[in-house]
């Protein structure tokens, strides 16, 4: 279930609107689906526009139109540096840019604490989002297949509650950061194996810029 972890301004705003999608009859010939990477915010344009007026209304910093690209250029170059060979991946699409946290060693099985290994990792990326902080977070969580549908969703969401819950430990405020769970639907390796199922189990972030009258 998604919601926004703000000052109480709009509460719940990021609605349960992520349905566990339906699973595939079983047989022998169904073959595991992977899924390609969404677009930037899950949860959608309303979504996002809900956060950006929250965090506006509660004073978070802006940009102006002019400085967006310069300044998500700079933030990336950052990120790049700050997280090399750590396993993150950050990628750009327009003026969002996606680190997705690597499933192999972020989460357990089943799990939605935090393995202690990523703290190191998470501290990095929490610095650079506190240094760059003109900017709405969103942040999903995804699960392996293990289980249901349902167990899977709400999973999910706690573990994108979780990486929330350690950055904002870190500096970055509230205000900012939406979560999201996703649960099993939007694999990015086949879950028939271990190594596929823990690549599944990650948190991919979706930064956009925070600009005045967007």
């Amino acid at each position: 279930m998604a919601m926004i972890l703000g000052s109480g301004l709009l509460p719940c705003v990021l609605a349960a609107c992520m349905a566990p999608a339906a699973r595939p009859a079983a047989g022998p010939a169904a073959a595991p689906t992977v899924v390609v990477a969404a677009a930037p915010w899950a949860s959608g344009v309303q979504a996002k526009e809900s956060l950006r007026r929250a965090a506006l209304a509660a004073g978070a910093a802006s940009l102006t139109p002019e400085t967006v690209g310069y300044y998500m250029d700079v933030q990336e170059a950052r990120l790049r540096e700050q997280l090399a060979g750590s396993g993150v991946q950050v990628a750009r699409v327009g003026d969002d840019l996606t680190v997705s946290l690597p499933g192999n060693g972020l989460f357990a099985s089943d799990r939605a604490d935090l393995d202690p290994g990523m703290h190191a990792t998470l501290d990095t990326l929490g610095a650079v989002m506190q240094k760059f902080d003109k900017t709405i977070v969103e942040i999903a969580g995804h699960s392996d297949s293990a289980g249901t549908a349902e167990h899977n969703q709400e999973l999910s969401a706690r573990r994108a509650a979780a990486v929330a819950s350690y950055l904002q430990g870190r500096g970055v405020a509230r205000t900012r950061v939406a979560t999201v769970g996703l649960g099993e639907s939007r694999p990015v390796a086949s879950n028939a194996t271990a190594e596929g199922r823990a690549r599944n189990r990650r948190v991919e972030l979706t930064l956009s810029p925070l600009v005045k009258g967007g």
